[in-house]
């Protein structure tokens, strides 16, 4: 029993020094998507420093709002990452810039700051960061993940994901 504490403490401590923190509360694979307006480039008169802590930040994940991304009936790779004051962050974002450039035209990709989108954080009930969230084309959360992924993770997701709607 002593041993069952203490792995469950290294799990617990291990996600709280990732920065993520996952509870019932958060979002759930099969549920809907909140539809929200959040930020675009647009609405912030191109200015990146006022929708993103980012120092690359690619425009390409700042072009729609999540509710016309949700609208839009394609895939949605969905980023909370606040890399202004999280390194894992920045690590994530470089990650989903290099995979957005293998499926620009198939899947929206967004990327959410916690300091110019709290209201996105606020609905999908994210605690810390990073977060990554794969919806499909009908709104759904197919696929979540607090802390960092590797490319060749979110690939097959993604890759999966593709797949499984032109199956279908």
């Amino acid at each position: 029993m002593m041993l069952v504490k203490h792995v469950v403490s290294a799990v617990l401590l291990t996600g709280l020094l990732m920065g993520c923190y996952e509870d019932d509360s958060t979002l759930q694979v099969g549920m809907k998507a909140p539809s929200l307006r959040t930020k675009t480039l647009a609405d912030v008169d191109g200015d990146f420093s006022r929708i993103t802590t980012y120092r690359y930040p690619d425009a390409r994940m700042y072009q729609m709002s999540l509710d016309d991304a949700l609208k839009a009936g394609k895939p949605i790779v969905l980023e909370f990452a606040t890399p202004g004051h999280c390194t894992v962050c920045d690590k994530q974002l470089q990650m989903i810039k290099a995979i957005m450039d293998k499926y620009q035209d198939e899947v929206i990709f967004l990327h959410m700051d916690q300091y110019q989108n709290p209201e996105a954080f606020k609905a999908f009930v994210v605690i810390g960061d990073p977060w990554t969230f794969v919806l499909d084309g009908q709104q759904t959360v197919r696929f979540k993940r607090p802390g960092r992924m590797l490319y060749s993770e979110l690939d097959a997701v993604v890759r999966s994901l593709l797949a499984e709607a032109k199956a279908g």
